[in-house]
């Protein structure tokens, strides 16, 4: 098994992840002014790069594992950007082409290997699904955030309540409620992207557009920081348990 126990060092991890895509693709595309096109590509070499090693390897390994996760929220969100933005496709319009997208590949799986558990993710053709799924997701949330703050006019803060609040609930049905685990992870794991989204925007966007106007470079170094000091000091066992 070479993918970890969902926990809540996971979940923290996996929003620390997603904060850091959106800040590091818009450091990229923005900042170094290379644009949505040249940073997907940057970034989707990064995502195969990673993701190759980390099916070739024999076990659960924490930093190739998050770093392939960051590489997908880095290259979600130039992505999403690419063709909501470039590409004239709208926040709205992107989010409904990548649910489907993301629909489509959890069908494809169950129907083809039995199960979308994670505890499932046993051989390469499995884990290939499971990476397919999570590069949707990735690109889903990036929209979904979008569309959330600017297109419905919550705002950074007011999105970011909203997806907070989402995840609370998919917390409280876990604890509380017989609602399929397989299910509840990967609402709140799609979830987590757009709140990891609106939370990067939060951060490095304008004052006048409702942001902090921090340093792109700086806000991905500290997250890259305490993402790197989850990984590394909080015990992280490989899903071995099928619920």
């Amino acid at each position: 098994m070479k993918v970890p126990e969902v926990t809540l060092a996971f979940w923290i991890t996996k929003i620390l992840a997603t904060t850091l895509g959106e800040t590091a693709g818009d450091a990229v595309s923005m900042s170094m002014g290379l644009g949505y096109l040249v940073g997907t590509a940057i970034f989707a070499a990064a995502f195969l790069g990673t993701v190759s090693v980390q099916i070739a390897a024999t076990s659960f390994r924490p930093v190739v594992y998050w770093a392939t996760i960051v590489a997908t929220t880095t290259v979600g969100t130039t992505l999403a950007d690419f063709a909501d933005r470039s590409l004239g496709v709208g926040y709205a319009g992107g989010t409904l082409v990548l649910l489907a997208a993301l629909a489509s590949s959890l069908l494809l799986w169950w129907s083809m290997l039995g199960s979308v558990a994670i505890e499932t993710v046993r051989s390469p053709r499995a884990e290939l699904f499971y990476w397919t799924t999570i590069m949707f997701s990735q690109t889903l949330g990036t929209a979904l955030g979008d569309w959330t703050a600017d297109s419905a006019g919550l705002g950074y803060v007011g999105a970011a309540l909203v997806f907070g609040a989402a995840l609370a609930a998919m917390a409280a049905a876990y604890l509380w409620t017989t609602v399929s685990r397989t299910a509840l992870f990967w609402v709140a794991f799609v979830l987590t992207r757009p709140l990891g989204a609106v939370v990067g925007d939060f951060l490095d966007k304008p004052v006048a557009n409702g942001g902090l106007a921090l340093s792109r470079y700086g806000a991905s170094g500290v997250l890259l920081v305490a993402m790197a000091a989850i990984v590394l000091l909080a015990p992280q066992r490989p899903a071995d348990r099928v619920h």
